[in-house]
């Protein structure tokens, strides 16, 4: 039951992109003016855990912060030029920024779609009030189903698994009482640590939340990551928990067990041979206001097109940068050395079989 697409992708729902895309072939006059669908945004390089799975450690969990005028200003320019959707998430803790609420609305007023990917940790009354609404689905980390375990793998208090559950409870009573559009879930990293939790977890999520979906993903090694801990975990003996989750499934809560992303950790023979959605589908923008292509790649300067402190996001998508990202990730990128399963591996996989007709007997509709 996976009826938001979490373990496929979206983009074929965007045919007219995909088909400025396929119109480029290897020309950056028309490359240029193919804008993302989707960014994601860091509103704050600061977070307020030190989770043990942590993919953005190397960037060291700085105080940057975005400027919320001038962003707003940047994202009616991004909406005017086709950009769809941002979840604010990132290398911090997105809720740390204090003006986070007048970005959300500054997001909606350009006609882009909001999404966040949280801790939830300091959900507070007026991002339910102002935001929730506004908002089409939040997300939230919670890598355990106790106190106990939570508190080691999150790296903090014990006290932090119970104040996610009650904010999250808050959250859900408002989206009720005022029939609120806004879909809320949970997502769990699945590790040797909680692995055994996972069926308390949902209970949890669906008879004492009353959320949505839970999602159980597997980890992903970040190729900069300082942490190595859960790097090469065999996940085929924990295949048998998607049955056994799935018996919680109700109308209204679905367990959504990555299965099929999970058996991609090692069954590599049949990927793609190159990136299609860098630089094109989808960017990242850094609490420091630095625009990357690939989530992936932050900090390395290949990736890295301007920042949105000191140019327009048209003149830094259009730039000399972007335009050397176009030539690199075509020409050189081994994306053998990329990170296994990537934002962007089902959509990189569509477009391969897409662009190189790997599909047969595509005309037999």
């Amino acid at each position: 039951m996976d009826k938001y697409a979490i373990d496929s992708h979206k983009l074929i729902y965007h045919p007219k992109r995909v088909a400025q895309f396929l119109d480029v072939q290897d020309s950056w006059e028309k490359a240029k003016s193919v804008y993302p669908i989707y960014i994601e945004v860091s509103p704050v390089g600061a977070c307020n855990h030190r989770c043990t799975f942590c993919a953005v450690d190397y960037i060291g969990y700085k105080s940057n912060m975005l400027d919320a005028g001038l962003f707003s200003e940047r994202l009616h320019e991004m909406g005017s030029l086709g950009v769809k959707s941002i979840m604010y998430a990132g290398e911090g803790e997105p809720l740390l920024h204090k003006k986070i609420n007048d970005m959300v609305e500054a997001t909606k007023a350009a006609g882009i779609d909001v999404s966040f990917t949280t801790n939830a940790t300091v959900v507070n009354a007026e991002f339910i009030d102002r935001s929730l609404p506004l908002t089409s689905w939040m997300k939230v980390s919670l890598n355990a189903g106790t106190a106990e375990t939570y508190a080691k793998v999150h790296r903090t208090k014990e006290k932090d698994f119970q104040r996610v559950i009650g904010n999250l409870k808050q959250a859900v009573a408002a989206k009720r009482s005022k029939n609120l559009n806004c879909v809320i879930g949970v997502q769990t990293l699945l590790l040797p640590e909680n692995a055994t939790e996972m069926e308390q977890l949902a209970q949890i999520c669906r008879d004492e939340i009353g959320l949505d979906y839970l999602v159980i993903k597997p980890y992903s090694q970040h190729m900069f990551s300082d942490t190595r801990l859960y790097q090469g975990i065999d996940y085929s003996a924990h295949m048998a928990l998607a049955e056994q989750l799935q018996k919680l499934n109700t109308e209204d809560f679905h367990v959504v067990f990555r299965e099929n992303t999970m058996k991609k950790t090692t069954q590599t023979d049949d990927r793609y041979s190159k990136c299609n959605a860098t630089p094109f589908f989808w960017a990242y923008i850094m609490a420091d206001g630095d625009v990357y292509g690939c989530s992936a790649y932050l900090m390395d300067e290949k990736f890295k097109y301007g920042n949105i402190n000191t140019e327009g996001f048209k003149a830094i998508w259009q730039g000399a940068k972007r335009e050397e990202n176009f030539h690199f990730v075509r020409e050189k990128l081994n994306i053998k050395q990329c990170r296994v399963n990537c934002r962007m591996d089902e959509v990189n996989r569509y477009l391969f079989r897409l662009q190189e007709g790997q599909v047969e007997h595509v005309n037999f509709i």
